[in-house]
């Protein structure tokens, strides 16, 4: 037998396989797993971001657009929405199995016996009334309705039909799940965006500094303050620099492709908000208990609902060892004239029932329930592996955005530290206090450390998104 225990409302799975009537030494045993952790940290506080909507969690209005457009168009959705769509005519061939099969059926035909046979002579010496012989050949017209039934004593035909029943519920979760995936790749896609045209604004700003700063240079040096190599350091300053807006903008084009993608559109413009990057914080993630990990996620749902569905499987699998009962019937007229045939005494009616039960060389019914068997418990490793694997998603999240969030911190100071070397440095320069490569390597790191601080701030926003994700947030 098959049960399924629940350890503090965690719903830890509990395998006990029993050897049956199959005579099948089937028996697997397996423990507990380690309870999950009652919380995510130090706090137990049970509100918990992932039960918010996407439209509530999500206030941009050209990100909210872009997701409900992605909704609607997405092909990978698509799918799966025609994936339940088979699983729910699955159910209805599932319930049509143990209902009575009814069929009409008509048949023609003819049949000539030898006259030196057994059935040759009796038609011989037989008249079907007097005076009037069996014809031979011998026409033979029917019209009756046939029915069969198999008798569901052992409910092995209602569990079917309700391990389809389960399984399409599973395929639900799984369209939230894609959902939820859709929802959180179209958002990390959005937040890159914004952070690259906030890169390409910096840099197109840079190169109007620097080219400011290579014009004084090249005045120094008609004046002889300066040599040719330092107008040429800057020059090249100025030309890697440009170079680099070219990289950024190669970048934002395949960002727009693979949201245009998600959306299900051919590539044309974002439209997306013009505010500055940095001003976007990411709001607080309220992580809530590990247990609502089991509500919230649909792949931790569609596990459970796919262990349900192996259960069942196995208990089809073992009534197949069990007698099964089988009705047959059939009514209608038969006769040898079609002027004849729907005459009362053309009428034929018959009535069959009978148990079998399967005796010798059971191997495939055997290796049907080993794998019923093997697949149930593949079910539970993967029950425990979404629930574990939902935990660390969440817990790697949260410490990402923590540490993101100190980094950030440092890294704009850094940045203030270096705005204020440069603009220092130029000083310096113009009074001949400092040597020219002083300010290119301020300008040079200056550079890399917004965008350094560009970057951190992307990464703030993807790990807010991915925590909403993990919490199983976006599908509902």
């Amino acid at each position: 037998m098959f049960k399924r225990l629940s350890i503090g409302g965690l719903g830890v799975a509990f395998l006990t396989l029993a050897a049956t009537s199959c005579k099948t030494p089937m028996l697997v045993g397996r423990t507990e797993n380690r309870s999950v952790p009652i919380s995510f940290g130090t706090g137990q506080d049970s509100v918990n971001t992932g039960k918010q909507s996407w439209r509530e969690f999500f206030t941009d209005p050209y990100l909210t657009a872009l997701i409900d457009t992605a909704l609607h168009n997405n092909q990978e959705l698509n799918i799966t929405m025609q994936e339940i769509q088979i699983a729910q005519n699955d159910i209805r061939a599932r319930t049509g199995e143990y209902l009575p099969f009814v069929g009409l059926r008509a048949d023609a035909g003819v049949d000539k016996v030898g006259r030196y046979t057994r059935p040759g002579a009796v038609e011989e010496n037989n008249e079907i009334r007097p005076g009037h012989r069996f014809p031979n050949p011998l026409p033979d017209f029917r019209l009756a309705a046939n029915v069969s039934w198999e008798i569901d004593i052992w409910n092995k035909l209602h569990n079917a039909k309700r391990a389809a029943a389960t399984r399409y519920l599973s395929s639900i979760e799984g369209k939230n799940f894609a959902v939820t995936n859709i929802v959180a790749e179209i958002a990390n896609s959005y937040y890159e965006l914004l952070g690259l045209d906030n890169q390409l604004d910096i840099v197109r700003k840079n190169v109007e500094i620097q080219t400011n700063a290579l014009n004084i240079v090249r005045t120094q040096k008609e004046s002889a303050r300066v040599t040719e190599l330092a107008v040429r350091r800057f020059e090249a300053q100025v030309l890697g620099t440009q170079s680099l807006q070219y990289n950024i903008q190669q970048r934002i084009t395949e960002t727009e492709n693979r949201i245009n993608f998600l959306v299900g559109r051919f590539p044309q413009p974002v439209q997306r908000s013009t505010q500055d990057f940095n001003v976007l914080v990411p709001q607080p993630v309220r992580a809530g208990l590990p247990s609502q990990l089991l509500q919230n996620r649909p792949d931790i749902r569609r596990a459970e609902r796919e262990l349900e569905a192996a259960r069942l499987d196995v208990e089809v699998a073992r009534a197949n060892f069990l007698p099964s009962l089988d009705l047959s019937a059939a009514v209608g007229f038969n006769s040898y004239n079609p002027a004849l045939l729907l005459s009362p005494e053309s009428l034929l009616y018959s009535l069959v029932g009978g148990l079998s039960r399967p005796l010798v060389n059971r191997n495939a019914i055997k290796a049907m329930y080993a794998s019923a068997n093997a697949r149930q418990i593949q079910a539970v490793y993967n029950y425990e592996r979404a629930i574990l694997n939902g935990y660390i998603e969440v817990a790697n999240q949260l410490a990402n955005m923590n540490n993101l969030q100190k980094s950030y911190d440092f890294k704009a100071r850094q940045v203030d530290a270096l705005l204020q070397s440069t603009n220092i440095s130029n000083t310096l320069f113009k009074s001949a206090r400092a040597d020219y490569m002083e300010v290119l390597l301020t300008q040079r790191d200056a550079l890399e450390s917004r965008f350094d601080l560009v970057e951190t701030r992307m990464q703030q926003l993807n790990a807010m998104v991915n925590a909403y994700r993990a919490l199983g947030g976006g599908w509902n």
